[in-house]
């Protein structure tokens, strides 16, 4: 080591003795770098100079290869086993050998090809049963008519409602967006018109339908499902399962929207005069020449908000938080955000298992080890008929 405030030299052919703070100047390094270098070259020669490889001298799960025998022999002879079992094994029959940790034997096992990997469920969106009411309030059909834009270039989607059996449109309004904020308004509001259905019939589109949730469901289909209503979707590609709403929308859009409006508010105009026109004037062959006004009466069920959720049958019930999880002995479930709000009932069914359940419909089990909800058989989906009935 050079004493305190004494400047490093080296010698360099053809030039002497040079400063190395200067030499490194020179080629842009620290001085740090400049002395490895020297003591690289004093150590190894030239050969000392060149590149060196990166990578490092020991991986993390890299295990001797002996080991990584035992635990594949292991597997072999345990097919049904783990990685913490066979763990365990190789402790007990080997107890001078380090053990691996657990991840070290599944990626070994994964590795040599001895890990059955289940094949992801793909939450496909599906239709259900459809009913084919004739009484008015039975069903209502919900859809957004295809956006269009308006004359001040902004675009609008018209949310639609009409009631099956008599053909009576409940409400048409000139809408921004798609999203459920909106969509809940103008529902809650045509509920305290008209009442409520026994079901509600839709596409598998937003809101009516969330493509990532639990069984496809929303917030507002779940809000449904909360008042009583039952949900039935068309199968994905099939419009004409919604026939009837969609022959409204083509007569919608040849009287409103040629040409479409200058803003909303006059959009609106169009769509309010369209209503009254459609339900008390126009008379509808599938009726007899009626008028829908003249089949269609208010429901006999009024709204009158949520009603209160009891699970007298469970061991508890516990409410779901915002980022839609169950939090249940200090355990955490990811269920699902469109449930967030929501009291679910909690039932143990076996040791470790417990039963999740959404007003009458069972969601899915979870263990105390894994903490993940293992969804049952879609209840809002086609139902899976034995082999003897199919």
């Amino acid at each position: 080591m050079q004493p305190h405030g004494q400047t490093s030299q080296i010698r360099c052919a053809g030039s002497g003795w040079r400063e190395i703070a200067v030499l490194c100047r020179e080629f842009g390094i620290s001085r740090k770098t400049g002395h490895k270098i020297i003591s690289r070259y004093n150590a190894c020669g030239l050969e000392g100079l060149t590149d060196r490889s990166r990578r490092p001298y020991r991986h993390a799960n890299q295990l001797p290869f002996q080991i990584e025998k035992l635990i594949v022999r292991a597997k072999q002879e345990k097919p049904n086993w783990g990685a913490p079992k066979i763990r365990e094994r190789l402790a007990r029959l080997y107890p001078d050998v380090q053990t691996p940790a657990i991840s070290t034997v599944h990626a070994v096992l994964d590795r040599n090809g001895l890990v059955e990997h289940r094949k992801r469920r793909r939450n496909r969106a599906q239709g259900t049963p459809l009913s084919q009411p004739c009484r008015a309030n039975d069903l209502w059909c919900a859809d957004y008519k295809g956006e269009f834009m308006l004359a001040d270039k902004r675009y609008c989607y018209p949310l639609t409602i009409t009631d099956f059996a008599s053909r009576y449109l409940l409400a048409c309004e000139a809408l921004h967006t798609t999203k459920e904020v909106y969509a809940f308004t103008v529902f809650e509001r045509v509920f305290k018109e008209f009442g409520l259905p026994r079901a509600i019939r839709t596409d598998n589109g937003v809101p009516f339908a969330s493509p990532n949730a639990l069984f496809n469901l929303s917030r507002l289909s779940v809000w449904w499902l909360r008042l009583g209503i039952d949900i039935e979707r068309i199968k994905p590609g099939n419009p004409q399962q919604n026939g009837r709403h969609e022959r409204m929308h083509l007569t919608l859009k040849l009287e409103t929207t040629k040409p479409a409006g200058a803003n909303f508010l006059q959009q609106q105009a169009r769509f309010d005069d369209f209503v009254e026109e459609f339900n008390i004037e126009r008379p509808h062959r599938a009726l007899n020449m009626a008028c829908p006004a003249e089949c269609y009466s208010v429901s006999p069920r009024p709204y009158r908000g949520l009603p209160s959720l009891d699970y007298p049958f469970h061991d508890q019930a516990v409410t779901v938080t915002t980022c839609g999880r169950i939090c249940y002995k200090r355990k955490k479930i990811n269920l699902s955000q469109v449930f967030a709000g929501q009291t679910v009932g909690i039932k143990q069914v076996e040791d470790h298992i417990w039963l999740t359940s959404f007003m009458q419909y069972d969601l899915g089990y979870f263990d105390d080890e894994t903490c993940r909800l293992e969804p049952l058989q879609n209840p809002f989906g086609p139902k899976v008929l034995p082999m003897s009935q199919e």
